[in-house]
C-alpha cells in the first residue's frame, strides 16, 4: 500500500482557533495592488474566520 499523503499545504495556510473555527489569511492581497482603492486593501488586512460551508470542508478533508 502507498503511504497517506499529509496535507502539508493546507497546515500552512489554515489553523484553527480555540473554539474550532478555520482561521486563514484574507484574499486579494498578493498582487495587482495599485489598481485597487485603499479601502479595499485595509480591509483585506490580516486573517478572517472561514465561513461554515468551507471550513467544514477543510476540518474533514485537511485538518483532519
Amino acid at each position: 500500500m502507498p503511504k497517506m499523503k499529509s496535507k502539508s499545504g493546507a497546515k500552512k495556510r489554515f489553523s484553527l482557533t480555540a473554539t474550532g473555527k478555520v482561521k486563514c489569511k484574507q484574499a486579494n492581497t498578493a498582487h495587482r495592488l495599485i489598481s485597487k482603492p485603499k479601502s479595499a486593501k485595509l480591509r483585506n488586512r490580516g486573517t478572517t474566520i472561514l465561513v461554515a460551508q468551507d471550513a467544514y470542508k477543510v476540518k474533514r478533508y485537511w485538518l483532519a
